[in-house]
């Protein structure tokens, strides 16, 4: 029994559901999408974090769904990205409009409550 245990453990933390968990932050972008007046969402993310795979599903599924947003996830351990944004934790959410940040939250995974900030931010 506990070797069952075990494997389904080890399934659950090495799987995350299939979310390529890669930076895709640039600074550069990141400040011409700004420019050109898009909504940006960065996300944050570690390896093994179960809820940043949730999140990222949603947000990758909310580029389909609505216009003008770019999309950066970064990997949270990245000083340098996390300084610049002053992030210290995975799973934190941000959204920026002309230049500010208009949203942050931390550990939010839920479609509808990250659909309400994105469409608050439009």
């Amino acid at each position: 029994m506990k070797k069952i245990f075990i494997f389904i453990f080890c399934l659950l933390i090495f799987n995350n559901n299939g979310i390529a968990k890669e930076t895709t932050f640039n600074k550069e972008l990141f400040d011409k999408a700004q420019s050109e007046g898009k909504i940006v969402i960065v996300s944050s993310w570690v390896k093994y974090c179960t809820s940043c795979t949730s999140q990222m599903k949603v947000l990758d599924k909310a580029k389909n769904d609505f216009n003008n947003i770019e999309y950066f996830k970064f990997d949270v351990r990245n000083k340098e990205i996390s300084d610049l944004l002053n992030v210290q934790y995975q799973t934190t959410l941000l959204i920026f409009k002309d230049n500010k940040e208009v949203y942050r939250s931390i550990g939010e995974t839920s479609k509808d409550l990250i659909y309400k900030a994105i469409q608050s931010s439009i």
